[in-house]
């Protein structure tokens, strides 16, 4: 990775093509790459969310998790190349634990609503999902390690749990899902 942007527009991928980290150029719709920008927006989604009032040890615990993401986005353009470590998903089953516990369990389906934060941590949560799927697309076609996968795989289970953190921030509870096929049962 000791190649560093010196100019943005390079005007070389105005054949369609983008250049990976090992200097092979691909073209913009390869699973690569859209694997690759499901986790770039991933990461913008995660900052526009820490622009939202949060208790500091979840803003801390999403910071980390911005530099994974970046971590997984470096390894996604080198093909072969490890960059996000098992450690990770660790950190991420020990957050899940440790945010699991302080809520109350769930009896009823939820909306991905609430306060503003809480939104945003589901959008967040759905875009994780798109990365995994893409993540997995990608693993069909090519060898990649098992620590991307898992981590986009609890890094959406855990933006669901952080979702559900926010919401309680002031006194709020999560928005539960009013089925009609519920309420005749």
């Amino acid at each position: 990775m000791s190649n560093r942007l010196t100019q943005i527009a390079t005007r070389t991928g105005d054949a369609g093509t983008t250049g990976l980290g090992d200097n092979q150029r691909v073209s913009k719709n390869s699973l690569r790459v859209h694997a690759m920008g499901d986790v770039d927006e991933l990461n913008s989604s995660i900052g526009v969310l820490l622009c939202e009032e949060m208790p500091q040890a979840v803003r801390e615990v999403l910071v980390e998790i911005q530099h994974q993401l970046f971590n997984l986005g470096g390894e996604l353009s080198i093909p072969g190349f490890e960059l996000l470590k098992a450690e990770a998903v660790l950190q991420l089953d020990e957050a899940l634990k440790r945010y699991n516990a302080e809520l109350p369990s769930l009896k009823e389906f939820i909306l991905p609503a609430g306060n503003r934060g809480a939104a945003l941590a589901h959008v967040c949560r759905t875009v994780a999902r798109r990365a995994e799927r893409a993540v997995v697309a990608l693993g069909n076609e090519e060898a990649l390690k098992d620590a991307p996968r898992q981590y986009l795989n609890r890094l959406s289970d855990l933006m669901f749990v952080l979702a559900r953190v926010l919401n309680r921030q002031d006194g709020g509870d999560d928005v539960y899902w009013k089925s009609e096929r519920v309420k005749t049962a």
